[in-house]
């Protein structure tokens, strides 16, 4: 099996949608799973939608309205006869939407979430598949939530590989071209669970180990891994091989062509990962496999910018130790904030971290408890991976350095631009 990945940006349009069949065409339409994303932006709408939710904001009907019109016009560019099933799908799958955001009563936010934002997964995959169809292009849709199982931790679920295999294997049948829905899963009690952020890669690596397939296309609206994202940085460079320890290393910095968990199940089986431009399917793209660290050998830039610079120290000028470290970090796990960068002397300690979860305030306010606390909202973190001097001040000119780490191989800036 071949396992094919389609994003957002892939999908975002009536347009894609023909170009996902035309990479199909040509690449073949057997021994297939391809795993896609929602249409565009949807994500982004759907956290609207749970946000008026939540709010109770009289916008939440007029901003799930933008979502059905936006598939809308996708399905009426598409398919020109509207008594074709696809459209009574689709409108199924808004009422289903409807209908949980009416009947549901758990104020949890994170469970909601996940019960909310697979509808843009499932409405893009229920178009797509019917579009070959529609082409002639025999396929089989498959739910995601049937076959990938995960614990209950919502927005973050973690993967129960055994049951998982188990579900998948019984399931796919190597001769068949199948679409499945990237980004969702679901717990012992089938509520939906989703994978993180831009986890659609990451079911893919799923797909693929249990499949022990041959290799994974991410396909992507840019030529393969870059050295720096474009919207950023001036004159980037294509990465043509990766090996599997430099990818992990670069998503774990927070590179935003792979998602960091996606290469540890394809690293196990060895299996390749590709990723390839949809614009050009025959260009060769990115390898990321066994082999050199990189190729070639240049300064690697990845940004993360919105982050929150915490710096401690003990109130008693006292040194920190084990024990402080040991105790921040219980706190981090408890408020769910993750831990981008640390830098400790003597008497005190400084990170850098990710508040996606909007808990940061409450750490504060916990740690001003025992510690003096400083702290930076809305800084950037930077880091140059293979770095050169020039590539340093390149980097730095301009900017605040309210910190900066160096190592090996790797150095690191928070900024206050």
């Amino acid at each position: 099996m071949n396992i094919f990945k389609f994003g957002g940006a892939s999908v975002k349009d009536a347009q894609g949608v023909k170009n996902v069949a035309k990479v199909l065409q040509k690449t073949g339409i057997t021994h297939k799973v391809v795993v896609i994303s929602a249409m565009g932006k949807t994500t982004n709408a759907l956290e609207k939608v749970i946000h008026s939710y939540f709010e109770e904001d009289t916008s939440l009907t007029e901003n799930i309205q933008v979502i059905k019109t936006y598939h809308h016009q996708i399905l009426m560019e598409l398919f020109p006869d509207k008594s074709l099933p696809v459209f009574h799908k689709v409108k199924h799958l808004f009422e289903e939407l409807e209908t949980f955001l009416n009947r549901n009563k758990s104020p949890n936010y994170d469970y909601v979430y996940d019960q909310v934002i697979g509808f843009g997964e499932l409405i893009s995959t229920t178009i797509v598949s019917e579009y070959l169809s529609f082409l002639n292009i025999e396929n089989t849709w498959l739910d995601a939530r049937n076959l990938i199982k995960t614990d209950a931790t919502y927005r973050d679920a973690k993967v129960n590989w055994v049951s998982t295999e188990k579900k998948i294997q019984e399931n796919i049948q190597g001769n068949k071209l199948y679409l499945t829905q990237g980004f969702i899963a679901s717990d012992p009690n089938n509520f939906t669970t989703t994978l993180g952020r831009e986890g659609s890669d990451y079911t893919a690596g799923i797909f693929a180990y249990c499949l022990k397939a041959i290799d994974v296309t991410i396909w992507k609206d840019v030529d393969g891994v870059l050295n720096a994202d474009p919207r950023v940085f001036k004159n980037t460079q294509l990465l043509k091989e990766i090996s599997y320890e430099e990818a992990i290393e670069l998503a774990f910095y927070g590179a935003s062509v792979i998602h960091p968990k996606t290469l540890q199940p394809l690293q196990k089986r060895e299996i390749p990962l590709l990723v390839k431009s949809f614009y050009h399917p025959e260009a060769e793209g990115t390898v990321v496999g066994r082999g050199k660290i990189i190729t070639p050998y240049v300064p690697c830039f990845i940004v993360k910018k919105n982050l929150v610079l915490l710096s401690l120290s003990a109130l008693d000028f006292s040194f920190f130790v084990e024990e402080n470290i040991s105790e921040i970090f219980a706190l981090f796990h408890k408020y769910q904030i993750k831990v981008d960068l640390i830098q400790n002397s003597a008497i005190s300690f400084s990170v850098c971290v990710d508040n996606k979860f909007n808990n940061v305030d409450k750490l504060i306010t916990h740690l001003k408890a025992k510690y003096k606390v400083k702290y930076h909202k809305n800084v950037s973190l930077y880091t140059i991976r293979h770095f050169s001097e020039e590539a340093i001040n390149q980097l730095e000119e301009g900017k605040t350095i309210l910190l900066k780490q160096l190592t090996r191989t790797t150095v690191q800036l928070v900024t206050k631009e």
